[in-house]
């Protein structure tokens, strides 16, 4: 039985090998022929024989291909970091950056690449809201655990009383996957553009770079103010969008089957309390797994390692 090649031949990373497979094939019915001659009966068998070994030899390389695909499907190596401050004013907002500057730090150290998308400062420096894209081997994999509600206890600097202090910031690390069952249409969106802010030369000042796409169905927007171009801006916005509303559907589709979860990591809820950091008794704690961690200053310095490996090993535990 022939294998399927019209798969092989729709995927790009597999239709210059799928031409292979049909010479193969071609050679194949052409030697068969030759089994009716006595004379020539051996010969075409040894042929024949010769024709299956590479045959199966450039199916199984490109079903590795295609299956290497699947699980970068769904584990993609682009992800949307998303960081927002919540409740503690000034000191969220420098909790926000202060996540934001670990993510980074970590992506430095495994070697991904980390690109700003937007963000948005308080008047103390921090982060009322930030994106950014990161690139890399198992992003995703690594970081999809990160998604939800993180709290800070600490005494603020500008706290004369000595009073610990709470406060929080969310964050969404938002898959960029190939192929989305998203399907968003001109009518569906508002795009508006401005100038951009802050640094990147007299250009970013003068033209209207920065872009904002509003969803009108669901009411979210987005916005790149980073690149340099309109359309490059435009793109990367596009991108956050399809990102979130494939999110919203895969909350809303584990919200339904949640009573089946085996998992006690969570749904990747964004309003989920999943980790608190206390800075007075120098611990981490994922309330997620009941799991503790000393060290903030250089957990925060990106040497985040042991808490998303025992965030997964937990994950395949439970799976």
């Amino acid at each position: 039985m022939n294998p399927d090649i019209q798969r092989y031949k729709d995927n790009p990373r597999t239709a210059y090998i799928a031409d292979t497979l049909v010479r193969l094939l071609d050679e194949e019915t052409e030697t068969k022929k030759m089994l009716a001659d006595e004379s020539m009966k051996a010969m075409a068998e040894d042929e024949l024989a010769r024709i299956e070994i590479e045959k199966q030899a450039v199916i199984k390389e490109m079903d590795e291909i295609l299956k290497a695909e699947e699980k970068e499907e769904e584990f993609p190596n682009e992800v949307i970091l998303e960081v927002r401050a919540g409740a503690g004013g000034d000191e969220a907002s420098l909790f926000a950056k202060e996540l934001a500057d670990m993510y980074r730090g970590y992506a430095k150290l495994v070697g991904w690449g980390v690109e700003p998308l937007d963000e948005s400062l308080s008047s103390a420096g921090g982060y009322k809201e930030a994106s950014f894209e990161i690139r890399g081997l198992d992003v995703y994999k690594k970081l999809r655990f990160e998604t939800g509600v993180h709290r800070i206890q600490r005494v603020p600097d500008t706290e004369k009383m000595g009073r610990v202090h709470t406060s929080t910031a969310s964050v969404a690390i938002l898959p960029l996957r190939k192929r989305t069952t998203i399907e968003i249409k001109p009518s569906d969106i508002e795009i508006e553009t401005s100038r951009s802010g802050g640094a990147g030369g007299q250009n970013v000042n003068k033209v209207e770079t920065a872009v904002r796409i509003i969803h009108k169905a669901t009411g979210i927007d987005v916005r790149s103010t980073s690149q340099r171009s309109q359309l490059k801006n435009r793109e990367a916005a596009m991108s956050i969008l399809l990102a979130k509303l494939q999110a919203k559907k895969d909350e809303e589709e584990a919200a339904k089957y949640s009573g089946e979860r085996k998992s006690q990591i969570g749904t990747a809820d964004r309003s989920e309390k999943i980790r608190t950091y206390n800075i007075l008794q120098d611990r981490i704690t994922d309330h997620r797994i009941k799991q503790d961690w000393h060290n903030i200053e250089k957990i925060f310095q990106g040497y985040m390692e042991p808490i998303i490996d025992a965030l997964q090993a937990e994950n395949d535990k439970s799976a």
